[in-house]
């Protein structure tokens, strides 16, 4: 793969670098509007998506940083963006253009004054992966085998105008309105810097790696302070397969449904127990190791739940307040899903919205086991996100809906939900986890 030796950061040049990449999309609907005067319509419509979509990622993996961590958060929404756009920025969870050997070997003279083979017996400056933010490189010392994850230069600095030239989409996407929709960017920005910042992810994940070590089928790399640094960061070299890649090979139903009970159990337990949740649950965070054990490899995005939205988010998990108009109604104020302002259409509108959603999404926790490989399930939930995705009625109300906190917690649990379905496990315990 062809290697990186700058990466833009300055704010002129990665606006510079989308505004090219928007100019691409121009065309190809210039080429479409041809294309389906010609051809069969659908078959024209997705060879704009491919267009569209291979475009845009070849210009986000250029500036990697938030700009590429965005298609990389998008690649999770099976349900609701076309399978062209999902199959190309899934590449941005662990296949990316990698930085160059010597801009490598600078990063390191930076932050440690010395070369990585001055403090490793051997590194290899070829990286085994490149993700979003940084890349991974296998070194050794002492007959030890470490991946050591380096940040892509420029990345934090650019986290603020990148979420500025995005925010203006992302308004128009959403149907965002009001005054307070700050809340969701600034809540999005401060993860995102929180993710560049791999002293503090060494930490986070010592904490989770000793917190859950109880938990079966699931084993933690061990971290290396003394060779890490604001934007290095060291642990051990796990072996295995990403979860990607196993799922398309794995057969056995036993081994899907142990990784199932791994994933889900350990999930429940950062929720229920520990109250801070590892909110970036994709398949490029996982790997399967040659015992069959699943390997959570990445914490640099944790989320923090307070307790006056965890009870009210989790209150609505019951049949009972699901099934009682006045303690719903009074949970989506708590959690700012309705507000003082709506007029009585939009209450009436959201209550109905989030009713048939939640009545969806919390089966598995009105059972006692559940099948995640029933593709009933997620086929209801793709026709439901396709249905609200084409409502003219939603285009009228105000997007601006609920706490900040859903932005992680929802992306967590939809996360979940998917890594569940690809691995294909039956019979997962719900409620394996005391809680």
């Amino acid at each position: 793969m062809k290697t990186i030796d700058s990466i833009p950061t300055g704010k002129i040049n990665r606006a510079s670098k989308l505004i090219q990449t928007g100019a691409k999309v121009g065309v190809n609907y210039l080429k479409y509007y041809g294309d389906k005067l010609i051809n069969d319509s659908d078959e024209a419509k997705q060879r704009l998506n491919q267009s569209n979509a291979s475009d845009i990622y070849d210009g986000l993996k250029q500036l990697k940083g938030s700009a590429l961590k965005v298609a990389q958060m998008l690649s999770m929404e099976k349900n609701i963006l076309p399978q062209a756009y999902v199959e190309q920025f899934s590449l941005a969870q662990f296949s990316v253009p990698p930085l160059s050997p010597p801009l490598v070997v600078k990063t390191f003279k930076t932050y440690f004054g010395k070369t990585p083979t001055e403090i490793f017996d051997t590194f290899s400056t070829t990286s085994t992966n490149a993700a979003s933010i940084g890349q991974v490189h296998r070194a050794s010392k002492n007959e030890q085998n470490f991946a050591v994850k380096i940040q892509y230069p420029g990345v934090a600095e650019s986290i603020s105008s990148d979420l500025a030239l995005v925010k203006p989409i992302a308004i128009k996407m959403f149907n965002i309105k009001g005054k307070d929709s700050d809340k969701y960017f600034k809540e999005v920005e401060h993860k995102l810097i929180e993710e560049t910042n791999y002293e503090l992810e060494l930490e986070q994940s010592i904490a989770v790696a000793e917190a859950c070590a109880h938990i079966k089928n699931i084993k933690f790399p061990k971290y290396y302070k003394a060779y890490s640094s604001k934007r290095i960061l060291t642990m051990d070299w796990m072996e295995g397969v990403h979860l990607s890649e196993f799922t398309k090979q794995n057969t056995n139903a036993a081994i899907s449904k142990q990784l199932g009970q791994a994933l889900w159990d350990f999930y429940m337990y950062q929720i229920h127990v520990l109250k801070k949740v590892h909110a970036d649950p994709h398949p490029g965070n996982f790997i399967i190791s040659p015992q069959n054990e699943l390997v959570a490899i990445d914490f640099g995005c944790m989320k923090s739940i307070p307790d006056d939205f965890y009870t009210p988010y989790f209150e609505l998990i019951k049949k009972e307040n699901l099934s009682d108009p006045d303690k719903f109604e009074q949970k989506l104020f708590e959690l700012e899903i309705l507000r003082a302002d709506d007029t009585e259409d939009e209450k009436v509108f959201f209550k109905h919205l989030f009713h048939e959603m939640l009545t969806l999404f919390t089966m598995p926790y009105h059972q006692t086991t559940f099948d995640f490989s029933n593709t009933e399930f997620f086929d209801k939930i793709a026709e439901l996100g396709k249905k609200y995705s084409q409502s003219t009625e939603l285009r009228k109300m105000n997007g601006n809906r609920g706490s900040k906190h859903f932005i992680y917690m929802n992306r967590t649990f939809f996360g979940v939900y998917n890594l569940m379905h690809d691995l294909k496990a039956k019979d997962v315990e719900i409620y394996n986890v005391k809680f």
